[in-house]
C-alpha cells in the first residue's frame, strides 16, 4: 500500500475504484475473495482503490472496521493507495478516526448525510474529524448544496480537505450552476468526478476535473482506464465509446440499486465470490440477476480485463 501523504498530481494517474466488500458465508468479511477484487483490479492498471458506499462501510460494526483496514492494507500493491471511509455519523467517525490511528492511510473520506446534519455543523464534524486524523479529508458532497461555496472556500482555508469526490446527479451534468460555484472556491485539480463513468466526459472535459470515480470499473477495469487516458488525450470518440459500453450496467444500478448490482455484478463476472450483502441491504432475486448478466457480458464483451 503506498503510504505518501496526498499530492494532487495522484489523482489523475487512476481511475478511482469504489469496489464491493465481499464476505463469506457466514457474512464475515473475506480476505481470499476481497484480495482476488484487488488483484483484478490492479492488473488492469488501477492504482487507487476507495472504500466507502459500494463496501457498505455505512452499516458495517466498528468491532470489524479494524480487521477490514488490516485487510486492504495488507492487500494492497506498494503503489496503490486506499483510502478508507469514516461516519456518516459523527461519533461513529470520531471512533473509526481513532482506529485509522494505528495506520498509514494517506487520508480518509467521510460519508455523508442529509439526516440531522446542518451546514455549520458539518462543517465542524469534518474539522473535528480532520484534527484527529492529523491530516486533511475528503469530502463526498452528493446532495445539492449540501456544504454552501462559502463553507468550503472555510474549510479549504483551514487546510482541511484533502480531495473533493463530487457526485450530484443531474439530467444534464454539463449543467451545474452547484458544480461552477464550488469550482470558484476549490481547485479542479482536486475534485473529481463521483458518480462513475456515465458523466465522466462532461465533469473531466466540461468543467476541469482531474478525474473520476467508479464502481463498475470492478468489471473492466483496464477498459475504464482507457477511458481515463481517452478523456486526457482529449480522444472524446473513444470516451464516448467505452462511457457506452459501461451504460447498460450502470442503467441498471440506476433502476434497481447502484450498491446490491454491483455486488452481484463483481460475482457474475467471475472475479470473486461475494457473499452476502451486510444488512441494512440484501440479496437480489434470481430475475434481477439474470438482466445483471447481460449487462455484465455487455461490459466485458473483448475485453481482457
Amino acid at each position: 500500500m503506498k503510504t505518501q501523504p496526498f499530492q494532487a498530481s495522484d489523482l489523475p494517474e487512476s481511475v478511482i475504484a469504489v469496489p464491493p466488500l465481499a464476505r463469506d458465508a457466514d457474512g464475515v468479511v473475506d480476505g481470499d475473495e476481497n484480495d482476488k477484487i484487488i488483484r483484478h483490479l490492479e492488473a488492469g492498471g488501477i492504482r487507487c482503490l476507495l472504500y466507502g458506499g459500494n463496501a457498505v462501510l455505512y452499516h458495517m460494526r466498528l468491532t470489524e472496521y479494524e480487521d477490514m483496514l488490516s485487510l486492504v492494507a495488507d492487500s494492497a500493491g506498494p503503489d496503490t493507495v486506499v483510502v478508507p471511509s469514516v461516519g456518516p455519523s459523527f461519533g461513529l467517525a470520531m471512533d473509526q478516526t481513532d482506529v485509522l490511528a494505528d495506520y498509514p492511510f494517506p487520508t480518509a473520506m467521510l460519508l455523508p448525510s442529509r439526516d440531522i446534519v446542518d451546514q455549520q455543523g458539518i462543517a465542524a464534524g469534518i474539522r473535528a474529524i480532520s484534527n484527529a486524523l492529523g491530516k486533511p479529508v475528503v469530502l463526498y458532497i452528493k446532495f445539492d448544496q449540501w456544504l454552501y461555496p462559502d463553507v468550503v472556500r472555510g474549510l479549504e482555508d483551514d487546510g482541511v480537505i484533502s480531495w473533493i469526490k463530487y457526485a450530484v446527479v443531474r439530467d444534464d451534468p454539463s449543467d451545474d450552476d452547484y458544480l461552477r460555484s464550488l469550482l470558484d472556491v476549490f481547485p479542479a485539480e482536486r475534485m473529481v468526478s463521483g458518480i462513475g463513468e456515465q458523466p465522466a466526459i462532461a465533469h473531466v472535459r466540461g468543467f476541469g476535473l482531474a478525474g473520476f470515480t467508479s464502481g463498475c470499473v470492478c468489471i473492466a477495469p483496464r477498459r475504464s482506464m482507457d477511458m481515463l487516458g481517452a478523456l486526457q488525450a482529449g480522444d472524446l470518440e473513444v470516451a464516448e465509446t467505452i462511457r457506452l459500453s459501461f451504460r447498460p450496467l450502470e442503467d441498471l444500478r440506476d433502476s434497481i440499486s447502484p450498491i446490491r448490482v454491483l455486488h452481484h455484478a463483481v460475482q457474475l463476472a467471475g472475479i470473486a465470490q461475494m457473499g452476502p450483502l451486510l444488512p441494512m441491504l440484501s440479496n437480489l432475486p434470481s430475475d434481477q440477476l439474470d438482466q445483471i448478466q447481460n449487462a455484465v457480458q455487455q461490459v466485458s464483451r473483448n475485453v481482457s480485463l
